[in-house]
């Protein structure tokens, strides 16, 4: 970042064309001497000095910009934020078991899985927080941590784009997740705690039931926001069968809606259905607006001087003018 400190002293630089007016009226700039014929002065040739003579008493005059240039103190440096906030620290959970590969949304006109409909979304959520901690579960039978709560959201998003179905396991540990998601809300304390849950099925692995996980998290003061995933009755999925290829099959699909509901409800949450990507990225719109964080932000700079070179380069210019002016090129009126 470049900015000139005292920038009104930059008006002075107008004394210059203005002194060169003067004396172009006042005729100093013609010869003080005149010849009736000057046929035979044009033949002599001119020295090398006589050639570089405007040029030196030009010298007084480019010392005078960089004095004024000086007086405007250029700096150069960077700008630095100090932001403190009271922070909302959100942990995203979400389900990577197989039933995530039925193909019931569409993304940019393509049929596409559970697991890559959220992934965009999730990503568009993820880029609307600007001072937010944010961390990654991921669960199937098993739950576990992804990324830590970070501002990092490159490198948020960079995982996020990893992750594959079945990572983590077939089955739907929906109160596991809720446990490791709090235990990552532990690492770094805030006023605001939020859990984002994503799943399409029912919990029917894990050590922890979500009613329990949810009773935990209310002591905590967590809130749990649950977004079940997915259409309803039947979804197809795609399979691959060792005679004839890849195929796609039609199975039920079912969301324990009423545990999602309770789990939310004791946490001061809110329960929502996605059935489209449309849908998803209303929910999170919703919670966008919903979470809020207060931010305090202190500015520092940090610029350096360059007006020590200016004013030394004027005063070497200015000496070395005067003392050509005063010898070799002296000037006899």
């Amino acid at each position: 970042m470049f900015r000139f400190a005292s920038p009104l002293f930059l008006l002075l630089l107008a004394v210059v064309p203005l002194i060169l007016y003067l004396r172009w009226k006042r005729g100093d700039s013609r010869p003080a001497m005149s010849l009736s014929r000057i046929l035979h002065v044009k033949r002599i040739q001119g020295s090398f000095f006589v050639h570089t003579l405007a040029l030196v008493y030009s010298l007084k005059y480019l010392a005078f910009v960089l004095m004024v240039l000086a007086l405007a103190r250029p700096q150069w440096g960077t700008q630095k934020k100090n932001v403190e906030t009271e922070g909302v620290n959100i942990v995203l959970a979400v389900d990577v078991s197989g039933s995530m590969s039925a193909l019931d949304f569409k993304r940019d006109g393509r049929i596409v899985d559970r697991l890559e409909a959220i992934k965009g979304v999730v990503r568009d959520f993820i880029t609307r927080r600007e001072n937010d901690r944010i961390g990654l579960v991921v669960f199937g039978t098993h739950a576990f941590t992804q990324v830590p709560l970070t501002r990092d959201y490159n490198t948020l998003s960079f995982v996020l784009e990893k992750l594959q179905i079945g990572s983590a396991g077939e089955s739907t540990a929906v109160g596991d997740a809720i446990g490791i998601a709090l235990k990552r809300l532990e690492d770094i304390k805030s006023k605001s705690n939020v859990i984002i849950l994503l799943t399409d099925g029912e919990s029917n692995a894990g050590e922890l039931s979500p009613e329990i996980a949810a009773g935990i998290a209310f002591n905590k003061r967590v809130k749990i926001y649950t977004i079940g995933v997915g259409s309803r009755g039947r979804a197809p999925y795609r399979v691959q069968d060792p005679l004839f290829g890849e195929r796609f099959i039609y199975q039920d699909v079912t969301i324990d809606e009423e545990t999602l509901e309770r789990v939310a409800k004791k946490t001061g949450g809110l329960y929502f259905r996605a059935e489209n990507t449309q849908g998803l990225e209303d929910i999170y719109a919703t919670i966008d607006r919903l979470e809020k964080t207060k931010v305090d932000v202190t500015l520092y700079f940090e610029y350096r001087e360059f007006y020590p070179y200016l004013l030394g380069s004027a005063i070497c210019l200015l000496l070395l003018g005067i003392v050509l002016e005063n010898t070799r090129y002296l000037r006899i009126p």
